[in-house]
């Protein structure tokens, strides 16, 4: 492979995607199927009966927050999207911020997909009735079994992605096909066959048990949600730069009608309790329950599927993240080399999978694979709640004119995304304040408060060392607004539809 050498001014990336395929990698990232399998017991466990609440109401301020991705989109397409808007409309520092907590967020959400997969893979195994290899008997809700094999997978997903997007979303357009008619099949089977008694008090907010149990449901929505963006992150590769947030909005609502679907599914064919306690192993315990071997399988076949596609959707927009900063010298010259036989990013996918695979590993000092995704999933969607919302404020000032200019357009231009971040903003400060009253003490464990606050703010403080470096030492003329080597863009129109 040769690459190209960093200049200041970079060699484009081939712009091949239609608007399916960008469908195709949002949808990959947000993973349906694994957030519905994964996410929505994690979910039921902090609000209980009520997941049909939570996901329509986590859902409003993401959609302000798209409103925000879409607007921008179109008057500035930028493959660093949230990174180069947040930078340009708000503040450098916050800006850089806006993508390392992306990159971070990213390699730890890699890093647990790397063990839901392998997870994924070994209850296969033991459904196929292979429950030991020599003299190691199985485990599906082992951290170490599930990330060694999970590992393997990524190398190949990464390499997958190394040859081009074109490529990838072929891969998983195929996949999401699968998934999704696995996914109605049984949940629409499970809404009309299951035990359970459907009741309106599942769609009722009020009736979460608490302040604080909404509060984490809502950021634990969010991050389900989290991954429609990536469509924005390959829109200098799509043909036309509208398709980025067609593609976006489209994975959105599909989103919705999914976890509305899984979750009332979910309600009428298990208890609270079975709902809550099964982690990892939650689609295939509802598979079992709707189904005899082997289409009781089915479901557990679309989650490792929906695992690896979304491996090697989160790798994807990463890498191409990380090529839009190192333009601005912010990161170092190896992020931006494309290669000229792919026309991608190349070193940075490969590094990317590298740094997943590292982190992987170190999520081994949490050794039950539940306790590993709740911490994960929390600190995760802390951060991307930020991410959001300064983006969200980023849409607000750039677009403030509007206000007095056209009121209606002023006010989907810059009132729904400030107030969709503001929600944002409030949420997670609060679920901070009740992580940090939860306790007297730290440790390494889902369950302690000190430990999932000092995660996301370990990730958001080394955005501000990072960002030190690259405007002290890198001298990254990114820092003075508008000077950086993406300084060639068109220039902005605030009066922009």
């Amino acid at each position: 492979m040769t690459d190209q050498p960093y200049t200041a001014d970079p060699p484009e990336l081939r712009r091949s995607l239609s608007v399916l395929d960008g469908v195709a990698v949002a949808a990959s990232s947000t993973a349906a199927t694994t957030s519905i399998g994964i996410g929505l017991g994690v979910t039921a466990g902090v609000v209980g009966l009520h997941l049909p609440a939570i996901m329509l109401l986590a859902f409003l301020p993401v959609l302000g927050i798209a409103g925000a991705y879409s607007r921008l989109n179109r008057v500035e397409p930028n493959a660093g999207n949230g990174y180069v808007w947040v930078g340009r409309s708000l503040n450098p520092w916050l800006g850089f911020l806006v993508g390392w907590v992306n990159i971070v967020a990213t390699v730890a959400f890699l890093a647990y997909t790397t063990a839901v997969t392998g997870s994924a893979m070994l209850q296969l195994a033991g459904e196929a009735g292979v429950h030991r290899i020599g003299s190691l008997a199985l485990d599906p809700g082992s951290t170490a079994q599930t990330t060694a094999v999970g590992i393997v997978v990524l190398v190949a997903v990464t390499l997958t992605a190394v040859t081009g997007i074109r490529t990838a979303a072929r891969l998983q357009t195929g996949l999401l096909v699968f998934e999704y008619v696995v996914l109605l099949g049984f949940c629409g089977y499970g809404i009309v066959t299951g035990p359970h008694a459907f009741s309106l008090s599942w769609f009722d907010p009020f009736a979460i048990p608490s302040a604080t149990a909404l509060a984490q449901g809502m950021l634990l929505s969010v991050f389900c949600y989290w991954g429609f963006e990536a469509a924005f992150s390959v829109n200098e590769e799509v043909r036309d730069p509208r398709d980025a947030s067609r593609a976006g909005l489209i994975t959105l609502v599909t989103m919705l009608g999914l976890f509305l679907l899984g979750s009332v599914a979910f309600q009428r064919v298990l208890s609270e309790k079975e709902l809550a306690g099964h982690g990892a192993e939650g689609l295939a315990f509802f598979g079992d329950r709707l189904a005899a071997q082997p289409w009781a399988a089915l479901p557990l076949v679309a989650l490792m599927f929906s695992a690896v596609a979304s491996l090697q959707a989160g790798v994807i927009p990463t890498a191409r993240g990380m090529f839009a900063m190192s333009r601005d010298r912010t990161l170092g010259p190896v992020w931006s080399r494309v290669s000229a036989r792919y026309g991608t990013p190349a070193a940075g996918t490969l590094l990317i999978g590298a740094l997943a695979a590292v982190v992987a590993g170190l999520a081994l000092v949490i050794p039950r694979l539940a306790d590993m995704i709740m911490a994960t999933v929390n600190a995760v969607g802390i951060v991307v709640a930020l991410s959001y919302a300064l983006t969200a404020l980023a849409a607000a000032a750039r677009f403030r004119s509007l206000l007095r200019e056209d009121w209606r357009q002023g006010v989907r231009a810059v009132v729904l995304p400030a107030l969709s971040a503001l929600a944002l903003l409030g949420l997670g400060g609060y679920l901070g304040w009740s992580f940090y009253t939860s306790t007297d003490h730290f440790e390494v464990s889902a369950d302690n408060g000190w430990f999932l606050l000092t995660t996301p703010l370990a990730m958001i403080a080394s955005g501000f060392v990072a960002a030190g470096w690259a405007k002290y030492v890198r001298r990254s003329p990114y820092f003075r607004t508008g000077e950086g080597t993406d300084a060639d863009a068109p220039q902005l129109l605030t009066t922009s539809n």
